[in-house]
C-alpha cells in the first residue's frame, strides 16, 4: 500500500463533507469514497514544540517519535512488524503549534490499525532504552546541523526573530540539554496535550459514518477531556530591518529573510496569497526567480512564501549565492521587494498568478492523505467545508487594486529581517 494513494475527483468538495459527531462527542469531517479500498486519517492537537518547559526544548518532538516505538503488548520491534505485516502506516510529529498523527490502511485492516493508533495514542510504552535510543537520533541531527547552512541560517533567524518567545526555542531541541530529556518530561507532555479539547479530525475513504465512530470512540474516547496548555502570547516580527552573519568557511552564502504577514482571516488575505505568488512563490515565474536568477545568474533558487504560526503570521524567503555576489544578492531582493510595494503588480503578472493558484488548487485533493490533511487544516484555522468550494472563486475575485493594496501591506518600505550563512561579501 502507499500513502498516495488515488482519491475519487469530486466537482464539489464542501457537499461531500460529512461533519460527524460519534455517541462519545468525537468530532470529525468524512470523505466517503470507494473508488480504491483504503482509508487515511489526519489528525492535530493543539499544542507543540510552543509548550515545551523553556529549558528542555523538544520534549514534543521526542515524545512524538516515540510513539510508534512500542506500545501496550508490542515492544518497538513488535509494533513495527505489526503494522508492516498488514502494509499498515502509522505516524506522529510535532510542529510549533500542534501534535499530529497519521493513518493509512487497507481497508481489510481498518480495525487492527484503529487498534494500533489506539495503542500508540494511549499506551505508548516510552520505555527507558526507546527514549535514550530515539533521543540520541534527534542528537546525531543536530549535530549535523551544527555546520549545516540551511539549518544555522534557519536557527539564527528564529533567534533574530523571536527573543524571549517560545517560537525562538528548537523544535528539535539543543545539544546542550537534550540529554537531560527523561520519561517524566514525556508522560507529564502527553498528560498536557493529549485530550479532545481542540482535537481536529479528518478520514477518506471506504468506511462509512457509522463503522468510523465506532473506531473514533475506540481510539480517541478515552482521552482527557482538556488539555493543559500553557498561553502562548502573540508576537510580532522583531529584527525588521537588521542583518545577522554568521561566519562558516564555505564557498556560498545561504540567505534567510523574513518580515510579517498576515492571517488566513485578514480581508487582504486572498490578495496576499496572489501577490506572494508574483513576488516569490510562483517559482520560475517569480519576480524574485527573474531578478536573481535569470537576468544575473546570482541564485540557482529565491523564493519567498507565507507561513502563518498561530501567533505569527510571516513572509518568509530564501536564496544562496556564491559569498562575492551575496551583498549584491541581497540588494537586488531588497530593491525588487520596494518596488512592488510601491507599484504592485502588472495586469498580465495578476492574470498569470490567478489562473495558476486556481488551477492548481486540485493537486491538493488528488490522494485520499492529500484531502484528509487539507480537511484537518481547514479545521484548525477555524473554517467550515465550504471553504474548498469558495476559495477559487476568492482568487479569481482579486483584482489588481486589491494586489497593489495587498502588495503595500505585505511588504511595507521593504525592510526585511535577514540572516547569512557563509562569508557575505558586500554586505
Amino acid at each position: 500500500m502507499t500513502a498516495h494513494a488515488p482519491a475519487v475527483t469530486i466537482a464539489s468538495r464542501a457537499e461531500h463533507v460529512q461533519k460527524i459527531v460519534t455517541p462519545g462527542g468525537v468530532a470529525a469531517w468524512l470523505v466517503e469514497s470507494y473508488a480504491v479500498p483504503l482509508v487515511a486519517l489526519e489528525f492535530s492537537m493543539r499544542g507543540g514544540a510552543a509548550q515545551d518547559p523553556p529549558e528542555k526544548p523538544g520534549v514534543a518532538t521526542l515524545l512524538s517519535g516515540l510513539l510508534d516505538e512500542g506500545a501496550g503488548p508490542y515492544d518497538a520491534r513488535g509494533f513495527h512488524r505489526a503494522v508492516e505485516d498488514l502494509a499498515i502506516h502509522i505516524g506522529f510529529g510535532a510542529d510549533r503549534d500542534s501534535v499530529s498523527g497519521h493513518l493509512q490502511t487497507l481497508s481489510k485492516n481498518t480495525d487492527k490499525a484503529f487498534e494500533l493508533l489506539k495503542l500508540a495514542l494511549l499506551d505508548a510504552r516510552l520505555s527507558e532504552a526507546d527514549v535514550a535510543r530515539v533521543r540520541s537520533q534527534l542528537v546525531a541531527e543536530l549535530k549535523r546541523d551544527q555546520n549545516e547552512p540551511d539549518a544555522m541560517a534557519s536557527k539564527a533567524f528564529r533567534e533574530a526573530a523571536f527573543p524571549g518567545h517560545p517560537y525562538g526555542r528548537p523544535v528539535r531541541g539543543d545539544l546542550a540539554t537534550i540529554e537531560t530529556l527523561s520519561r517524566p518530561d514525556l508522560v507529564a507532555m502527553r498528560e498536557r496535550l493529549f485530550a479532545r479539547k481542540d482535537l481536529k479530525i479528518a478520514v477518506v475513504g471506504a468506511i462509512d459514518a457509522k463503522t468510523l465512530s465506532e473506531h473514533l470512540d475506540a481510539t480517541f474516547g478515552a482521552l482527557a477531556a482538556d488539555n493543559d496548555l500553557a498561553p502562548v502570547a502573540p508576537i510580532a516580527l522583531a529584527g525588521v530591518g537588521s542583518r545577522h552573519i554568521v561566519t562558516l568557511d564555505i564557498p556560498q552564502t545561504t540567505i534567510r529573510f523574513g518580515r510579517p504577514g498576515v492571517t488566513k482571516r485578514d480581508p487582504d488575505y486572498f490578495a496576499v496569497v496572489v501577490a506572494n505568488h508574483i513576488l516569490g512563490g510562483g517559482s520560475f515565474t517569480a519576480r524574485l526567480f527573474r531578478e536573481v536568477r535569470e537576468k544575473r545568474g546570482m541564485a540557482y533558487s529565491v523564493y519567498s512564501q507565507l507561513n502563518e504560526y498561530d501567533q505569527c503570521p510571516m513572509l518568509l524567503g530564501a536564496a544562496a549565492t556564491k559569498n562575492e555576489r551575496a551583498g549584491e544578492a541581497l540588494g537586488v531582493i531588497e530593491e525588487e521587494i520596494r518596488r512592488f510595494a510601491d507599484e504592485g503588480p502588472t495586469e498580465d503578472e495578476l492574470d498569470k498568478a490567478k489562473k495558476f493558484l486556481i488551477g492548481s488548487y486540485a493537486l491538493r485533493f488528488d490522494t485520499s492523505t492529500k484531502i484528509a490533511s487539507q480537511l484537518v487544516h481547514l479545521q484548525q484555522d477555524g473554517f467550515e467545508p465550504s471553504y474548498l468550494d469558495e476559495r477559487n472563486g476568492r482568487i479569481a475575485a482579486v483584482g489588481l487594486e486589491d494586489c497593489k493594496r495587498a502588495a503595500s501591506r505585505l511588504l511595507g518600505d521593504g525592510g526585511l529581517l535577514v540572516t547569512m550563512v557563509g562569508r557575505p561579501e558586500g554586505v
